[in-house]
Parts: structure tokens; C-alpha cells; sequence
């Protein structure tokens, strides 16, 4: 194809999207919707994703101490752990320091509980906090540590806890958030795709007599596609832009809304725009643009009897 039969196409194709009017605004709008639901989707599953992600990693494992527990058992014992390879980093805790920590977390409503303690009468042990590479291991870890209890005589270990049920259960919600997000956005790039075939055969079965005129006068197969590829890429990127600009710009006034709600933004921390805009941005433009060249191939195949 020589650069002056693609300008006439590209012309053509242009001339198609102004010249069949309400038919191009159906098209349009139903690239827009069917993105706009697939954007909204992968937005959710990719906050989704790190809200666990984020989850996961704060994923501890509390390693108790007996009261009588020496300081170099103790070291040796922190060595111990800190030689699985599975385990990422190992902090102690003073049982004055733990005390301090569980002020702060039960708040102002919960000092009341420990009023009258203090370093002299702390009732709190020494602990290890130990934190896994991955948490899906922590259960193993927690096992693999009381182990550690009878290969010394003192068992110097009181307690280990990491949550139990708790834990298992986080993992088996996000697993299963993360598996639906991934089925429902594959299941909406496909309904999106058959849309705007279905949108775009209307539009082709309206010139079906010009498309026939052009087949008696010995144009070729090609030579008839290529206006419908750029009319259709052209519908979808219009439509993947305006989908764009929407998701885009109401994505950004929630975050600000998250951000702005003092309870709303400690439970819930949204991935910022400049985080993702670029990459969803082309993912949502490229996607577009190949549905509705998509769309047009298959619309006009019937017509073309390749």
C-alpha cells in the first residue's frame, strides 16, 4: 500500500465516523460504558491487590519468652530464628517497650486497663517479633519456632502467636478476591469486545449496498477493510479517551475523599493517580482501539466472504 491510497483510506475512514452519525455515537457509547465498568473493575482489583499486599506484609509472628529466660539464651535463641530462611528479620522487645506499644495501641479509652503498672511490676514478658519473607509461611514459621522450645532444657519460649484461624483466613479472602477481580475483568474485556461487534455490524449492515457496488467494480478484499479497520480504531480510541478523562477524573476527586475523611482514610489508603495513570491510561487506550478494529474485522467478513 502506497502512502497516498493510505491518506485516501484514512480519509475515508474519517468521513465514515462524521457521515454515519448516530450510528458512530451508539459505537462510541458503548465502548465507553463497556471500559468504563472494565476500568472501574481493575481499579477495585488493583487497590484490592495492595490493600492484601500491604496486609500481608505487616503479617508478624510474636515469639513470648519465660520470665527467667537469660540473656544469652535469649541471643542464641533469636540467632536460631533468625537462621531460617524463611524469616526476614528479627526484632526483640523489652517487656518495659511492649508495655509502652500496648498503651499506645488500646488508646486513651484503654489505659484504664493497665493503671498501676509500670516497669517495676510489668506483668508483660520479653518478646521476639519475627517477620517471614512470605506470609503465606507464617504458619509453618510459628510451628518450625516452638520446635525450637524442646532442643533447649530451659524451653525458654512461653508462647508464639501469629493469629492462628485469623491469619489463614486473611490468605484465603485474598486469594479469592484477587482470583474473581482477574475473572470479572477478562469477562468484561470479552462482553466489551462482542458489544462493539454487534454495534459495528449495525453500522456495516446499513452500507451493505455500498460495500457490494465496490465488490462489482473490482475492488479488492483489502482495499475494502481498511477504511472500516480506521473507522473502527478511531471509535474506540475516541471512546477510550472520553473513558479516560471520566475514570480518571473521578477516581482522583475519591481519593481526595479518602484523604479528606480522617475515618475513612485510616482504614483505607488508595493507590494515587500518578501511580497509575500512565499504565492504565495506554492499557484502556490500547484496549479500545483494538476492540473496535476487532469489532470492524469481524462485522465485515460476512460481507467480504473471506
Amino acid at each position: 500500500m502506497n502512502f497516498s491510497t493510505f491518506l485516501r483510506h484514512l480519509r475515508e475512514g474519517f468521513r465514515s465516523v462524521f457521515r454515519n452519525g448516530w450510528m458512530s455515537v451508539a459505537s462510541v457509547t458503548s465502548i465507553i460504558v463497556s471500559l468504563l465498568i472494565l476500568g472501574v473493575f481493575i481499579l477495585l482489583v488493583y487497590n484490592v491487590n495492595q490493600l492484601t499486599d500491604k496486609a500481608d506484609s505487616q503479617v508478624e509472628i510474636n515469639v513470648f519468652l519465660e520470665l527467667n529466660v537469660s540473656q544469652s539464651l535469649r541471643e542464641q535463641l533469636q540467632s536460631e530464628i533468625s537462621k531460617m530462611p524463611e524469616v526476614s528479620n528479627i526484632t526483640f522487645i523489652p517487656k518495659n517497650e511492649g508495655l509502652k506499644e500496648l498503651r499506645q495501641n488500646l488508646g486513651e479509652g484503654g489505659e484504664n486497663f493497665l493503671e498501676g503498672y509500670a516497669e517495676n511490676n510489668n506483668p508483660l514478658p520479653d518478646a521476639l517479633r519475627v517477620q517471614v519473607v512470605e506470609a503465606s509461611t507464617v504458619p509453618f514459621v510459628a510451628q518450625k519456632i516452638e520446635a525450637l522450645n524442646n532442643e533447649h532444657v530451659e524451653k525458654p519460649i512461653l508462647k508464639v502467636r501469629y493469629g492462628g484461624e485469623t491469619i489463614e483466613t486473611l490468605f484465603k479472602v485474598t486469594d479469592l478476591i484477587r482470583n474473581i477481580g482477574l475473572v470479572l475483568v477478562a469477562a468484561l474485556a470479552l462482553m466489551a469486545m462482542f458489544l462493539i461487534a454487534n454495534t459495528i455490524r449495525v453500522t456495516i449492515l446499513a452500507r451493505r449496498r455500498e460495500i457490494s457496488i465496490m465488490k462489482l467494480v473490482g475492488a479488492t478484499n483489502q482495499f475494502i477493510r481498511w477504511p472500516f479497520f480506521i473507522e473502527g480504531a478511531l471509535l474506540g480510541g475516541i471512546g477510550a479517551l472520553v473513558t479516560i478523562a471520566i475514570l480518571f477524573i473521578g477516581y482522583q476527586q475519591l481519593v481526595h475523599a479518602a484523604q479528606s475523611s480522617l475515618s475513612l482514610g485510616t482504614l483505607i489508603t488508595l493507590v494515587p493517580l500518578q501511580k497509575i495513570w500512565l499504565w492504565l491510561g495506554g492499557l484502556l487506550l490500547i484496549l479500545g482501539v483494538l476492540i473496535g478494529i476487532w469489532g470492524s474485522t469481524v462485522s465485515i467478513r460476512r460481507f467480504l466472504k473471506v
